[in-house]
C-alpha cells in the first residue's frame, strides 16, 4: 500500500490486488502511456490528461506532476515510512529530529550519547533490550541531543518520548 498526500490537501491510499489498482478501496481503471522520461499521458473516464514529471525526488519520494496547467506536488509514503511514523520516526533522509520515542516497551540497556551530542541519521542512540534481544536504537535524522528522559537500567514502553533534539 501506498499513501499519495497531494499538495499537502488531499490524502490518497493506493494499493494493488491481482494487478488491479484501487484508490482509496474503490477500483481505479485507467490508460497510461509513457511518451518520454517525463511525459506521460492518462485516459481516465473518456478523459485525457497529458502528464510531465517536473521534478522527481526518488530519495524522498516527493514529485511535482504538471497535470494540463496545474503543477500538483505528490509525497509518497510506503509500508515502511507510514510503520516508521507511527513508531514516531521518519525514513526521510532530510529529516531534523524533535524527539526520539520508544519503538517497543523494553529496558534501557545502554546510553550511546548524551547531552548536546550532535547525532547523524542512522548513528546509534541507545540499547533498548526487548523480548531478551538487545535492539539498537538509530536516528532518523540529524540534531543535536537536547534532552535525555531516561536512564541506564529504567524501563520504558512503547512510544514513550526518550530523547529530545534541538
Amino acid at each position: 500500500m501506498l499513501k499519495a498526500i497531494v499538495n499537502d490537501t488531499e490524502t490518497l491510499e493506493i494499493s494493488e490486488d491481482k494487478g488491479h489498482i484501487f484508490v482509496n478501496n474503490e477500483p481505479f481503471d485507467w490508460n497510461l502511456l509513457k511518451i518520454s522520461e517525463k511525459d506521460f499521458h492518462i485516459l481516465k473516464d473518456n478523459k485525457s490528461y497529458n502528464v510531465e514529471v517536473v521534478e522527481a525526488n526518488y530519495a524522498e519520494k516527493i514529485f511535482k506532476l504538471k497535470i494540463g496547467d496545474t503543477v500538483h506536488t505528490v509525497n509518497l509514503k510506503d509500508r515502511t515510512d507510514l510503520l516508521l511514523e507511527k513508531m514516531g520516526m521518519s525514513n526521510s533522509k532530510s529529516t531534523r529530529l524533535n524527539n526520539l520515542k520508544a519503538p517497543m516497551p523494553g529496558l534501557i540497556y545502554e546510553m550511546k550519547v548524551k547531552v548536546g551530542d550532535e547525532v547523524k541519521k542512522g548513528d546509534v542512540l541507545l540499547i533498548l533490550v526487548a523480548m531478551k534481544m538487545e535492539n539498537a536504537i538509530k536516528a532518523a535524522g540529524d540534531g543535536k541531543v537536547k534532552t535525555i528522559k531516561v536512564k541506564t537500567g529504567e524501563t520504558v514502553e512503547k512510544n514513550q518520548v526518550i530523547m529530545e533534539f534541538e
